[in-house]
């Protein structure tokens, strides 16, 4: 079967997958949320979150370079694995989170308070739990992405779903793209940057206080201007030229 159908299916999966992840554990383990509220994580509005996308779409190569390995030992062979699984996805949440704060001047989500972090974005303990992550998949997941790599290639029809999803996702990307320049501007003009999840607990707060409905598929959603909201929460980002990023 075609590689790149290959790598849009694992696209598709870990996307969506991903997405159900942070969402339970935003849930119910993240120190963030107190109120153990269910939050929608990401940019987009939709249930997908592209870094696990590409995330698996890693890890499965990576897996499948395994029968190639010079290392006799089974066990290291593992460790190493799941060790370049773990520098492989901590690079690609380094790169997505500079990018937004060098770019786009966004924190998308912030480790500051955690040990060893490197600007705020990535950090020891969520390393080791990349590493736990791909240990996870190797074991329990990767076995059947093999299975559902196989089915798909005998119903090709199901690549219309996958055709389906990116077409939905890119409309979604491109309605994504004009929040982001809202909040591209306001950052340049007042020298910050702009913590995407406080923005977003601010505005859920005002729905509550105002006894509105909450959206949760639309988290910057709101009844007034969003640069409203953003001139309230001014003193709530980080000074760019304090924080040097």
């Amino acid at each position: 079967m075609n590689v790149v159908l290959e790598l849009a299916f694992l696209f598709f999966v870990g996307s969506v997958s991903g997405w159900v992840l942070e969402v339970l554990y935003r849930r119910f383990i993240s120190s963030a949320n107190p109120e153990r509220r269910w939050i929608n994580p990401g940019f987009c509005t939709g249930p997908y979150l592209p870094l696990y996308g590409f995330g698996l779409c890693l890890m499965y190569l990576i897996a499948s370079l395994e029968k190639h390995s010079i290392i006799d030992s089974r066990f290291w062979n593992k460790v190493v694995l799941f060790a370049a699984m773990a520098v492989c996805m901590t690079a690609i949440e380094y790169i997505a989170g500079i990018l937004a704060l060098k770019v786009i001047k966004v924190r998308l989500w912030d480790y500051t308070n955690e040990w060893g972090n490197v600007q705020g974005i990535i950090c020891p303990k969520f390393s080791l739990i990349w590493a736990a992550l791909g240990a996870l998949y190797y074991f329990l997941i990767h076995p059947n992405i093999l299975s559902a790599i196989r089915w798909l290639s005998q119903n090709l029809a199901f690549s219309f779903v996958i055709g389906l999803f990116f077409g939905v996702f890119l409309i979604d990307v491109a309605h994504s793209v004009q929040l982001v320049a809202k909040l591209k501007t306001f950052a340049e003009e007042n020298d910050v940057v702009v913590k995407y999840e406080t923005l977003k607990a601010d505005i859920r707060r005002h729905y509550e206080a105002t006894a509105q409905k909450y959206h949760f598929f639309r988290p910057l959603h709101t009844d007034r201007p969003l640069s409203e909201h953003l001139r309230e929460m001014r003193s709530k980002f980080e000074k760019r030229v304090k924080k040097n990023v």
